[in-house]
């Protein structure tokens, strides 16, 4: 087994990094600067993989499946920090978008190394949360093989679940169990085995774009902006009028009286100022739009 483990990139030694203790502070760092050069080269090369992800997740979301990321460790810990940020930063209830992690949400500060060697704690994991067919599962591990992503993405797939699996070598023992597969190679750690480092790069690079890209799809978003922000503190508020204000083209005042009025919902206060309605107006034809603007506006072409 030792061997078995040895024989993989993201555990290898790295030849660039042998005398890493002998460095100056400043020659340490540039070290690693120059190696983590290489890793949005290794994502650019997946970006047909991420794009249908993207799409295939999309389709399930948007007929009320839910997306759940699932790892151990630091691929397990992304997963949750990626779903945590997708409520407030697009407004989808806490429960569409969900991270699992090996040794539970406890393991997040205080790590629960052997969970991961358990595939049948994956399997629970998705029970628990009453996993169903319409939902899409995305395995995470630098390594492309750890039991509790596997046992994982096999009971998913029995399922009927969109599953995909994300790793950072290839070929990966997750993608066999998967019907997508994202596998970044970015070779060997500056610190021999920590792939926290430009594995844990890779994969947070990757679900943020899955993330963010399916919100997109979703009609999460109006251009670039984030039109189903919840302004729920003080520095969403101000991004709420901001997004406001930009995309309905009024000024501060007018803003700050419509937000209120549509009940803090950015989207519906854009239709109400564009089409000049009021909010159960613009509600209503947000709703028969989809909750996409762009239609809601007729700006479809």
């Amino acid at each position: 087994m030792s061997e078995d483990f040895a024989s993989l990139s993201t555990e290898s030694a790295n030849p660039s990094a042998a005398d890493l203790d002998r460095l100056s502070t400043f020659e340490l760092v540039q070290r690693m600067n120059a190696e983590d050069a290489g890793v949005a080269a290794a994502v650019k090369a997946v970006l047909p993989d991420v794009a249908a992800a993207i799409d295939a997740i999309a389709g399930r979301m948007g007929q009320g499946g839910r997306l759940i990321y699932m790892g151990a460790g630091t691929s397990g810990r992304l997963g949750v920090l990626d779903a945590a940020e997708c409520p407030p930063t697009f407004g989808v209830s806490p429960d569409r978008v969900i991270g699992l992690l090996a040794g539970g949400q406890g393991a997040f500060q205080r790590p629960d190394e052997g969970a991961e060697d358990d595939p049948t704690l994956g399997e629970e994991d998705l029970r628990r949360i009453g996993l169903a067919a319409e939902d899409c599962v995305v395995g995470v591990a630098a390594s492309g093989r750890t039991p509790y992503v596997l046992g994982g993405l096999r009971f998913a797939r029995r399922l009927g679940c969109l599953t995909v699996a994300v790793a950072c070598i290839r070929p990966a023992a997750i993608s066999q169990a998967a019907e997508i597969s994202i596998l970044a190679p970015v070779g060997a750690e500056v610190l021999s085995g920590s792939t926290r480092l430009k594995a844990g790069t890779a994969q947070k690079m990757i679900l943020n774009m899955l993330s963010t890209g399916v919100m997109v799809r979703l009609g999460k978003t109006y251009g670039n902006l984030m039109v189903d922000v919840k302004p729920t503190n003080q520095k969403l508020r101000a991004r709420a009028l901001r997004i406001l204000q930009q995309a309905a083209g009024i000024d501060e005042k007018r803003a700050q009286e419509l937000l209120p009025a549509c009940d803090g919902e950015v989207k519906t206060a854009i239709v109400a100022a564009r089409l000049g309605c009021t909010p159960e107006e613009a509600r209503m034809v947000l709703e028969r739009a989809g909750g996409r603007v762009r239609q809601a506006l007729g700006e479809n072409g």
